[in-house]
């Protein structure tokens, strides 16, 4: 005799465009984990916490400069330690 399956509804596909969310049986909370999880997905608060204030493109270029510097240090001293 052939066992039967547990059958659960499935949720419908996402339909919602951008950071919308959609609430099903009205379970916020698993809506609001949902929607936490977009935002940090997409860099939503790292893209606003940059844009807080104005930043010279002069800043910009030096600190991608010492970046560069920093990752160029880091690597030739993890190459030095593996040997």
């Amino acid at each position: 005799m052939r066992r039967k399956k547990n059958f659960r509804k499935k949720r419908p596909k996402d339909t919602a465009v951008g950071l919308a969310v959609t609430v099903h049986n009205n379970n916020v909370e698993g809506a609001l984990k949902i929607l936490k999880r977009k935002v940090k997905n997409s860099n939503l608060m790292l893209d606003l916490r940059k844009k807080e204030y104005y930043i010279k493109p002069s800043e910009i270029n030096r600190q991608k400069r010492n970046m560069a510097k920093l990752r160029y240090k880091y690597k030739n001293d993890k190459e030095q330690n593996n040997y």
